[in-house]
């Protein structure tokens, strides 16, 4: 079985910082490892470990500037990985979810795994689409928000555990080809050894554009504009009182009463 990846490198912001037009000023960034693409990594190698999966392969959109974080899944045990990365993306604020689905599905046509991991979403942009979307222009099946996966594939089964609305969760068996979207806490994700980060170094990491995975710019072309950006307002309406416990308790008490919490 070939597992396929996707990661993606997302901004840190550190407790203070500011914004700059549409942007939060270079200082105050950092750069990691998308958490929920840790996980899925995670569940890839173990996979690979349990004898199940015989590669794993990651992909990213990004540019070279990545690479170094990018390498952590390489670190972690992914045997080799996949950037895509054009000039015409240079100025583009945000891909939107079609435009990572025609880079993304170009790939995976390309890789031709079994099975594909992705996180639920990134810590980004939020918008926990781009697994399924990728699943249904493939035409995968699919299954979102899994929480457990089972190391055990019966004639090209994967049976899971997802999360739905409400606290629910639905058990399902899946056929593959399909496309799972990894939630966190399936598993712990590892730390990258000392070994593992010099090995990174060494495995491959192949870039392509556009061009290269059948890809036309014009299909690409995104249909979100970063207008604004600003910190929201935080509203707070605290009542302190100074002394005991005993000596508090009844003036908790009212307010409670008067609030409609208690009678």
């Amino acid at each position: 079985m070939k597992i396929l990846v996707t990661v993606k490198e997302v901004a840190t912001v550190e407790d203070e910082f500011e914004i700059e037009g549409t942007e939060i000023a270079d200082q105050y960034l950092g750069a990691d490892l998308n958490e929920w693409d840790d996980y899925a990594v995670e569940e890839a190698v173990q996979l690979q470990e349990d004898g199940i999966a015989d590669e794993v392969v990651t992909v990213t959109i990004g540019p070279e500037d990545c690479e170094q974080t990018i390498r952590q899944a390489l670190a972690k045990g992914a045997d080799r990985a996949v950037r895509v990365w054009d000039d015409s993306l240079e100025d583009v604020d945000l891909l939107d979810v079609n435009a990572k689905t025609e880079i993304l599905s170009a790939v995976v046509e390309e890789e031709d795994p079994d099975l594909v991991l992705t996180g639920v979403q990134a810590g980004d942009d939020s918008f926990a689409a781009t697994g399924v979307s990728v699943a249904e222009n493939l035409g995968f099946q699919w299954g979102a928000v899994v929480n457990h996966l089972d190391h055990e594939f019966d004639d090209g089964v994967a049976s899971v555990r997802r999360e739905l609305e409400g606290g629910v969760e639905e058990l399902t068996d899946i056929e593959l080809p399909a496309v799972l979207t990894i939630q966190t806490g399936i598993n712990e994700p590892r730390y990258a050894s000392l070994r593992g980060i010099r090995q990174a170094q060494r495995k491959e990491l192949d870039v392509k554009g556009l061009a290269d995975i059948g890809v036309d710019e014009s299909t690409i072309e995104t249909e979100l504009e970063l207008t604004d950006m600003y910190e929201p307002e935080s509203e707070s309406d605290v009542t302190t009182w100074e002394g005991s416990a005993e000596e508090t308790a009844s003036e908790l008490g009212e307010l409670l009463r008067d609030k409609g919490v208690a009678q």
